[in-house]
This record gives structure tokens, C-alpha cells and sequence, in this order.
């Protein structure tokens, strides 16, 4: 209950401090790119169940005919770029949080597709809410494997408390600001997660 009051209060706090930040963002995207403004797409949450997320666009849309994750670097603006590397692409995904499918710390909600792929061991990362930021964003983010990011899950799973939560917060702020693990490699986005028996193949 506690950590639920704090995501409430928190994202309410985002949203009255940024409201400037956000109209600029919502005018400038639809100026640039059209509509929608925003990104919708299914992901998993707690137990598995799936709800919608929200972020500001930061692609066009895909020409038909067009594979949309191998096109990913092509169709990423110049305004997505920054935004991404800042971190701004996520503010509309507080209204998750408010909804209560997401928490503000979290191991982060992937594909829906994914879920098959998991160990039993790695699907212990939905034993919690997802969260705009989790133990595994500040500690390498899309630097590192998924075969990492998902062991980084399940130890927060294992360790979550208040104060883990604080800790994870202000790290998130100085990794923003010093913009690191923003891309995997050469790509704008992680690879394919395609199962950890294959991983590496």
C-alpha cells in the first residue's frame, strides 16, 4: 500500500511539474510526425495479464510492406532520438502507474510474445508490477544481454523494498543525465529476445 501511495503521489508530482514539457512534446510530435501522438502497444504485467503502454511516438510509420523492428534506425527521427536518449519518450507511461498496471520501479514490461520464451526462473520477473524504471535500467539498461537484464529482474523480485526503490530513482536521474546505455550497440532498440537456449546463436 505504501509503495502504491508513493507511485500515485509521484506520477501526480511528474505531471503538474512537466505539464509545460509535456504539451511542447505532444505539439511538436504531431507537428512533425501526425497522428497519433502517442505509442500504444499490449504488454504484460503482473501474473502475466496484459495491459496497453503508453509513450510519445518517437518513429514514423512503417511504409507498407516494411518490417517494422528491422526498420527501427531508419524510422527513428532526429527529435525521437532525443527524446529517447532523455528519457522523454516515457513520461506518458506514468499514466500506467496511475492506472495501477505499472509502478514506477519495476523490472520493465516487454513483448507479449516473450512470455513463452522465459524460464520458469526468468518469469519470476512478473511476480511484481513492471516499472517505468527497475534494477536492471541502472545497471546497464540495453547494454547488457537479456540473459543479464533478466537475473537483474528477479534479484529486485527477491529484494524489493522502499528504500531499493529510492536508490533505484536517483540512480535513474544521473543515468539520464549522463545518457549512458540508451542503445544496444549499433541498434536503436535490443534485439529480438528469441529464448535463452538460444541466445548467442
Amino acid at each position: 500500500m505504501i509503495k502504491r501511495l508513493f507511485d500515485i503521489c509521484f506520477s501526480i508530482a511528474v505531471f503538474l511539474a512537466l505539464f509545460p514539457v509535456l504539451l511542447c512534446l505532444y505539439l511538436v510530435v504531431w507537428v512533425t510526425m501526425g497522428l497519433p501522438v502517442f505509442f500504444r502497444q499490449e504488454r504484460p504485467g503482473l501474473g502475466g495479464k496484459s495491459f496497453f503502454l503508453y509513450k510519445f511516438r518517437t518513429m514514423t510509420v512503417p511504409k507498407e510492406g516494411e518490417h517494422a523492428a528491422e526498420s527501427d534506425s531508419v524510422r527513428t527521427t532526429s527529435l525521437g532520438k532525443i527524446m529517447r536518449s532523455l528519457s522523454l519518450d516515457e513520461l506518458p507511461t506514468f499514466i500506467n502507474v496511475l492506472t495501477g498496471d505499472m509502478s514506477i520501479v519495476g523490472p520493465r514490461p516487454l513483448l507479449v510474445r516473450y512470455l513463452k520464451r522465459y524460464s520458469p526462473e526468468q518469469a519470476r520477473r512478473h511476480d511484481v508490477k513492471p516499472g517505468i524504471t527497475g534494477w536492471a535500467q541502472v545497471n546497464g539498461r540495453n547494454a547488457i544481454s537479456w540473459e543479464e537484464k533478466f537475473k537483474l529482474d528477479v534479484w529486485y523480485v527477491d529484494n524489493c523494498s522502499l528504500m531499493l526503490d529510492m536508490k533505484i530513482l536517483v540512480m535513474t536521474i544521473l543515468k539520464v543525465l549522463k545518457r549512458e546505455g540508451v542503445d544496444h550497440g549499433e541498434n536503436v532498440t535490443m534485439p529480438e529476445f528469441v529464448g535463452s537456449s538460444k541466445e548467442g546463436e
